[in-house]
């Protein structure tokens, strides 16, 4: 490994150092994909690295190519301690409304874990069910922790994957491209052909 990418590692274990330090053995990080599209799930996941994990290229998955997280999400995976994915529908989306499906799904996904953590290190969430865990909610937690940042590429790669699978179903929309996000493509798409099974009706009023 390169000497800047053990430089940027390190900083992105900083906080959870930390909290290794204040006695606490298994950290969960948590973070979702998938608030901001016009159609799919909503999906969040929680994983409990090893304390020495060091894998190359974990970041924020924003940051990071399509090819890129689909390897790390096979590293991620093979070294994680545990983890778990909550996948909430477009269906509930629209019943419960997009935080509050957020939220449900991070109690699902903690239900997932075959460990229970000690504390739970979530991205910027609050008021949330964590059964009893404790948890941290960090602004930006993705970009600034590691666990964070692997628990987003978990959840992107997951939820990237379910898109593609519609994209077999309802191909007329371009799923496998935008994943459901509303580029001018989809919204042309939606145009054309209205609104199919998967769109979250709360979120496409206003082009139908």
């Amino acid at each position: 490994m390169k000497e800047k990418e053990l430089e940027r590692l390190t900083e992105l274990k900083k906080i959870e150092k930390d909290v290794y330090n204040e006695g606490y053995k298994y950290i969960c990080g948590i973070d979702e994909a998938g608030r901001g599209p016009l159609a799919g799930p909503v999906v969040v996941a929680s994983v409990i690295m090893p304390k020495e994990s060091m894998i190359e290229g974990v970041n924020d998955s924003k940051k990071i190519s399509e090819k890129k997280r689909e390897k790390l999400y096979d590293l991620i995976i093979d070294e994680a301690i545990s983890y778990g994915v909550g996948i909430i529908s477009q269906d509930e989306i629209d019943k419960i409304n997009i935080l509050n499906a957020t939220k449900e799904g991070l109690t699902n996904s903690i239900k997932e874990l075959k460990t229970k953590p000690d504390i739970i290190l979530v991205d910027a969430l609050t008021k949330i069910d964590t059964m009893g865990i404790p948890y941290r909610s960090v602004i930006k937690g993705d970009a600034k922790i590691y666990s964070i940042a692997c628990a987003s590429i978990i959840a992107k790669v997951t939820r990237d994957r379910i898109m593609k699978e519609w994209d077999k179903v309802y191909s007329e929309y371009g799923f496998a491209a935008h994943k459901g996000y509303g580029t001018a493509k989809h919204i042309a798409a939606i145009k054309e052909f209205g609104l199919c099974p998967i769109h979250r009706r709360s979120f496409t009023t206003k082009f139908v």
